[in-house]
């Protein structure tokens, strides 16, 4: 039997990057599969491909960071499928923000309380506005699993990007939080944090690894994880191989943070 056969899974910035690996990876094990995210075509991109290899997916289109938009991302997720049983939170913000928007991955005293607001809704926010609404759900099912990707950044400090940093710390202690209150009900909530990904989120800085010594410093492997090496950890935290496993934070880092 597959892993999680026969599960619903939501993938919140499911259209890109790590996200859109677990919508694959999720539903090569037999889940059906829902991605939110601003990006209409990217979404329907991930949908194709899981529906392509013959799996069940659905998507919709909204801006995580207005609770109105992601109550009727949740109404369309139980319209289609009726349930939720996995929530994935890959949504978030990154250095390429940063290029985007200038000013919002900067250390404290070059960050303008505007940045500093952009940043923590799409980064903290979001998952918050998803884990209300969905949380509910999963008590009356009597049984769920969250997975929040934080960042090995929201475990030390560093010398900018202060308020992506403190976003990812943020979400690391809100999902302990999610954990000692909602085991009662069944419901499990874990975090991944993963280092330096090869996604378009980080695309503007992985030019550093073509230097070995600086590579060695981000990471003992010397290499960005792929986002299927981060999915990965989420599909095991999803599914029911982790059922005694709430409260954790699985870094998914090559090695950087053991040091």
């Amino acid at each position: 039997m597959k892993r999680v056969e026969g599960k619903v899974v939501v993938v919140t910035g499911g259209g890109a990057g790590i996200g859109r690996a677990c919508m694959n990876m999720f539903a090569g094990e037999g889940a059906k599969v829902f991605a939110i995210g601003r990006t209409k075509s990217k979404l329907d991109t991930v949908v194709a491909e899981v529906t392509k290899a013959g799996g069940g997916a659905g998507a919709a289109a909204a801006d995580l960071t207005k609770p109105a938009e992601v109550e009727q991302a949740i109404k369309a997720v139980m319209s289609q499928f009726g349930r939720i049983d996995i929530l994935i939170n890959s949504v978030g913000v990154g250095y390429s923000y940063g290029i985007a928007v200038p000013g919002t991955m900067n250390e404290t005293t070059t960050t303008s309380p505007e940045h500093w607001g952009l940043v923590m809704a799409n980064n903290l926010d979001s998952v918050f506005y998803t884990c209300r609404l969905v949380i509910p759900q999963m008590q009356k099912q009597g049984k769920g699993a969250i997975v929040n990707i934080a960042s090995i950044y929201g475990l030390g400090g560093v010398d900018n990007a202060h308020a992506y940093t403190a976003s990812k710390g943020a979400m690391i202690n809100y999902t302990r939080s999610l954990a000692v209150t909602y085991a009662k009900d069944g419901i499990r909530s874990n975090t991944v944090c993963p280092g330096l990904t090869d996604t378009e989120m980080v695309a503007s800085v992985m030019n550093l690894f073509d230097d070995p010594v600086v590579a060695d410093q981000l990471s003992p492997m010397r290499r960005a994880a792929t986002p299927d090496e981060v999915a990965y950890a989420c599909l095991y935290l999803g599914s029911d191989e982790a059922s005694y496993t709430n409260g954790a934070l699985l870094t998914v880092d090559g090695g950087t943070s053991a040091r």
